[in-house]
């Protein structure tokens, strides 16, 4: 068979990147100002550092002659793959980005919207304090939780003083809101 018709590697043709959350079907991706900047520096950086050189060593390599054993070849070609699929994929969640900027908020400020940084208290009497942020910018072990987290959900609309029910794998939990403020999330 000639080789245009048959796949070079195994990997999936699709642009959505291993272990990324998933977007919800017709929903913007809300971001914080610096989810976003990283988001597009990380952007930057590929388009105008990392795939030129590789595309330099890839063309440097493909006119060493054969290709079929020159590992800079192969490896270059993949790493191009790579960088274009995290390309495509770092362009459609920009394209869809909505940046709300969480220190400008302004109107009840005692309630829980899209990046608040809430302090409440569970069940046990622990204290715990979460910022809601885009999905790309999620880190639990600094306290961020995307705004689709079920601990979010639960979140969302409340008000300092409100017991609201987290569903937890061991049940549902009462959370206690004790402050909810808006500033910089970076």
């Amino acid at each position: 068979m000639n080789k245009a018709f048959t796949r070079e590697t195994d990997e999936p043709d699709d642009d959505e990147v291993e272990n990324a959350p998933l977007m919800p079907v017709d929903q913007p991706n809300y971001m914080t100002p610096a989810g976003f900047e990283r988001m597009k520096s990380e952007l930057d950086h590929l388009n105008i550092k990392e795939r030129p050189l590789v595309v330099q060593t890839v063309s440097w390599a493909a006119g060493n002659g054969d290709r079929s054993e020159n590992g800079d070849y192969i490896y270059g070609k993949r790493r191009l793959r790579e960088i274009d699929r995290r390309i495509r994929f770092l362009i459609k969640r920009l394209d869809k980005a909505v940046v709300v900027d969480p220190a400008a908020r302004r109107e009840d400020e005692s309630r829980v919207y899209f990046g608040a940084t809430v302090t409440f208290c569970r069940d046990n009497g622990d204290t715990q304090t979460v910022s809601i942020v885009g999905i790309d910018e999620l880190d639990p072990a600094r306290g961020l939780i995307s705004w689709i987290s079920p601990m979010a959900r639960a979140l969302l609309r409340a008000k300092i003083g409100d017991t609201v029910w987290l569903q937890t794998p061991t049940g549902k939990e009462a959370i206690e809101i004790l402050e909810v403020r808006y500033e910089p999330i970076g």
